[in-house]
């Protein structure tokens, strides 16, 4: 292929493209948006690989001239810096073809190079499509609006993926979509749930152990690494794999190499991760039971999945699709009051604690489901002791209001949001641990 490199710095600009060329490519160097313009205008490429920063004309810039002017087909690679994801993200919006995070490998672009290659040849010559994914989000409320844009701008991409949302959210269902919206969506989507291994076995169930490496290891065992080659590894709860052993899968997410248990050998990992987790990270971070560095090379694209009192709208659109899925073909009737009680209620356990609750309501009222069935399971769900007054469920309202209020008056500063309600910082931090905030 016909590469055009464009990079101010030069050392990146000249050593991707000798590596480009020692790869079969023909290959063109400019030092910023304009030289590469010329270039563009003095013959055909396939490939444009631009910087995000450069004087003169950025990448932002030169990717808009490139898609509305002469070239609109011509594929163009980003080269960005962790802190200018937000930017990336919106070249991806505006056609890139993907992007790369610096610091990287000049051989991190191969992948991306040979996906754009198997596009020229595949029937009708497109290097990629659009994914269809967004089918299976219900609801069209504007939090989940923003969750179904992201996930087609990151099926779009090869960049990991961090997914924060409460239990019971649809975090699963997210990185699932992800995948098989993206072109690894032919390969395997092998999830590992990091809360259900001890610490001694994490690293095992990761990477997997050769005979004899530890007491019971009666014989060479594949980690999840391997079983997800060429696919995705989604990595749930991911804060809970122990502060030691997250040196080893930054390596095998930074390096792409990995060892079993008790080998030596290096073995390649051809993976996309995707993580998720219900925490503060940077709390953790500050705690230092999570590391900074792992943190950042995980956050590269990050979809804040909204929970379901905050898209209450939403929930009748919810009820009929998972009573869909729980009736299974079988008649159902739910009377219009039992779906307004629904939506009033603030469902602490999210979609999850929604459809067992019609799964509940639905075996009780034997296929049908009234107001009565609706208002008992919903009072049934709050646990004892729990069950505030009519005074103090409007008191709760109002404190939980006023939280929120602080919250988005501060950008989501919590210090701040203390300060101006005039509580101490663990204070305001405790009260939004028992609103779920």
């Amino acid at each position: 292929m016909r590469i055009l490199v464009v990079d101010d710095e030069k050392i990146k600009r000249v050593t991707l493209a000798d590596d480009l060329a020692t790869q079969g490519h023909d290959v063109a160097a400019a030092s910023d948006g304009e030289e590469a313009l010329r270039h563009l205008e003095s013959g055909p490429f396939d490939v444009v690989v631009t910087d995000l920063k450069m004087p003169k004309l950025d990448g932002i810039e030169l990717l808009r001239r490139i898609k509305q002017g002469p070239w609109p087909d011509l594929e163009v690679i980003m080269m960005t810096a962790y802190g200018s994801i937000p930017v990336a993200v919106e070249a991806v919006k505006l056609g890139a073809f993907d992007f790369l995070t610096k610091p990287f490998r000049n051989e991190d672009i191969f992948p991306l190079l040979a996906r754009i290659e198997r596009g020229r040849h595949a029937p009708g010559g497109a290097a990629r499509a659009e994914p269809v994914i967004h089918q299976e989000i219900v609801g069209h409320s504007a939090g989940i609006g923003r969750v179904k844009q992201m996930a087609g701008i990151c099926a779009r991409t090869d960049a990991n993926v961090l997914l924060y949302g409460e239990t019971g959210v649809g975090k699963d269902l997210v990185a699932q979509m992800i995948h098989r919206g993206s072109h690894r969506h032919g390969f395997p989507f092998v999830k590992v749930g990091c809360t259900l291994f001890p610490p001694q076995l994490i690293e095992s169930e990761l990477y997997g152990h050769e005979k004899g490496s530890f007491t019971g290891a009666e014989a060479e065992r594949q980690g999840r690494f391997a079983l997800a080659e060429g696919g995705t590894l989604y990595l749930d709860d991911v804060d809970d794999i122990p502060v030691e052993q997250q040196s080893k899968l930054l390596r095998a997410i930074e390096e792409k190499v990995y060892e079993r248990v008790g080998g030596t050998r290096l073995i390649e990992a051809n993976v996309r991760v995707i993580a998720s987790t219900k925490r503060n990270l940077l709390e953790k971070i500050s705690e230092g039971t999570f590391r900074e560095d792992l943190y950042y090379r995980l956050d590269v694209l990050r979809i804040n999945i909204p929970p379901l009192r905050d898209r209450l709208e939403d929930v009748p659109e919810l009820v009929e699709y998972l009573l869909g899925r729980i009736a299974k073909g079988q008649p159902y009737r739910i009377d219009p009051e039992a779906v307004e009680l629904f939506q009033r209620h603030r469902w602490p356990g999210n979609v999850r604690e929604l459809y067992n609750t019609l799964e509940r309501a639905l075996l009780i009222g034997g296929g049908q489901i009234t107001a009565e069935i609706a208002r008992r399971e919903i009072r049934n769900f709050e646990p004892e002791g729990e069950r505030p007054s009519g005074f103090q469920a409007a008191v709760n309202r109002t404190e939980r209001e006023l939280l929120e209020e602080a919250l988005r008056a501060c950008g989501g500063n919590k210090t701040a949001a203390a300060a101006s309600l005039g509580m101490k910082p663990s204070t305001f931090r405790d009260k939004l641990g028992k609103h779920g905030l």
